[in-house]
């Protein structure tokens, strides 16, 4: 089964889109947590427990991780093996370099650490991703157009023709010979997520930018999903993990979870 064929069964088997993200910084949890022997094992792991009946995927954002040098990548470690089998889990790494170097990055990331997917930076071009693209069960979520200010410093540049966004989105039409690439295109840039997916309606989005980051829920929802219902999962990071700074925060977090996947169940029916 390809990734993208995974992903899909994933996401209608659990009735949910909602990817939680991982995000743990140690100066956001609650204090109590800091004590704890492995703390961002432990808080992970409430977090986890308390959103998987909810979610269909995980996306953990290794910089929160590899911050804390070789203890952090062993938390990473331990959070990646106690995710379930029936959950997408992702790699939030935005790696990308030359061939040899991306080789050892999909070894890292697929094989040692057996994250299901990974999001690269296309910048070097097609031999920096070829790596990543070899196994078909194994995903790549590929920068397309990002959710910050400074998105428009390049992926907007233009050759008179085309946005550097609308090329990249087009380009990794052709690399998915796999059916096991997708793009990231971020929810607080609506009209370019409903112009991407014009260009490329069956590739899947991982969608950021909603939640903390303000993006449009209604119209991510509208623009992001493809003709089935499916073909994207939104990612929500601090919204869901930080709803609580108290001794119910894993409570406070699947309840969020509930609610979001509830709402997009609710918009994607309508």
């Amino acid at each position: 089964m390809t990734f993208n064929e995974r992903l899909n069964k994933v996401c209608a088997a659990k009735n949910s889109l909602v990817c939680v993200g991982l995000d743990v910084d140690l100066k956001k949890v609650p204090q109590f947590i800091i004590d704890k022997k492995e703390p961002q094992v432990y808080f992970s792991q409430a977090i986890i427990d308390a959103t998987v009946e909810f979610a269909a995927a995980y996306k953990i954002n290794t910089a929160f991780f590899e911050a804390y040098g070789a203890a952090g990548w062993e938390a990473m470690t331990k959070i990646v093996r106690y995710l379930p089998d029936d959950v997408i889990k992702i790699a939030d790494a935005k790696r990308g370099d030359i061939g040899n170097t991306s080789k050892m990055y999909a070894q890292a990331f697929f094989e040692n650490l057996n994250f299901d997917a990974i999001t690269i930076n296309p910048y070097l071009g097609s031999d920096s991703i070829s790596p990543f693209l070899e196994d078909e069960e194994k995903g790549v979520f590929i920068l397309c157009h990002t959710t910050n200010k400074g998105a428009q410093d390049f992926q907007k540049f233009s050759n008179g023709n085309k946005a550097l966004f609308e090329l990249v989105a087009e380009q990794v039409q052709q690399w998915n010979t796999h059916n096991n690439c997708g793009l990231v295109v971020g929810a607080t840039y609506p009209d370019e997520m409903k112009h991407v997916r014009s260009l490329v309606p069956e590739l899947p989005f991982l969608v950021p930018g909603l939640g903390a980051q303000g993006g449009d829920f209604d119209l991510a929802i509208q623009y992001a999903i493809d003709k089935n219902g499916l073909g994207a999962i939104f990612n929500f990071s601090r919204s869901i993990i930080y709803s609580s700074d108290g001794a119910d925060f894993s409570k406070t977090a699947g309840e969020q979870t509930q609610q979001i996947r509830d709402t997009i169940n609710l918009r994607r029916s309508s």
